[in-house]
């Protein structure tokens, strides 16, 4: 396993992503208006390397087991670790609303996927391009609020809110479609597991 990230430049880009986790939550932390800059700047590095590992796999034909596994993984750490800082520094039922939303939703579609993965149905929870707009505002979102101390009076700080609110609200409707794909599949398993379970 090892030979296979260490020779992999996709899975190692997903791996860098993890590891800034930590950086960026550290700068952030420290006080300092400039600090938001680079904290927001470290996060949008990773967001980036998010895109270009999925593009270089495809590109160089490097997918393995491991990268799609661990891409998504990562990819859910770091936002929602943003989202938590952000709630935590902000104080406000204004934001942790969304960000609720959205940490809440990450949990139960992971649940989902590997609920459909243990039933080797995986294939039914696939990335819609709903999904993928929600990704896009959710990212911008949370690069303006962390480019800028929590204060209202600040233009892009209501903007960044504004996106957030977007993306909160994609990400339902996101859900509600992956919950309706994978219903069938969900229910066809609960009755396989009640039956198993029977005398």
């Amino acid at each position: 396993m090892s030979n296979v990230v260490l020779t992999n430049l996709p899975n190692l880009l997903t791996l860098a992503r993890i590891l800034l986790i930590p950086v960026f939550v550290i700068v952030y932390a420290v006080p300092g208006e400039g600090t938001y800059l680079v904290a927001a700047t470290l996060f949008a590095l990773a967001a980036f390397t998010d895109w270009l590992d999925g593009y270089l796999a495809r590109r160089m034909n490097q997918t393995t087991a491991f990268g799609a596994f661990l891409d998504p993984v990562a990819d859910k750490l770091i936002v929602v670790t943003a989202l938590v800082i952000l709630i935590g520094h902000h104080h406000t039922l204004w934001l942790t609303l969304p960000g609720l939303v959205i940490i809440g939703r990450e949990i139960a579609i992971s649940a989902l996927r590997e609920w459909m993965a243990e039933m080797n149905r995986r294939g039914i929870i696939t990335v819609s391009w709903l999904g993928r707009v929600k990704t896009t505002f959710q990212m911008v979102a949370v690069v303006v609020l962390l480019a800028n101390p929590p204060a209202f009076d600040r233009p892009w700080v209501l903007i960044g809110y504004v996106l957030l609110y977007v993306a909160a609200v994609m990400t339902l409707l996101s859900m509600v479609i992956y919950l309706r794909a994978a219903w069938p599949a969900f229910m066809e398993g609960v009755r396989d597991s009640d039956h198993s379970r029977s005398p």
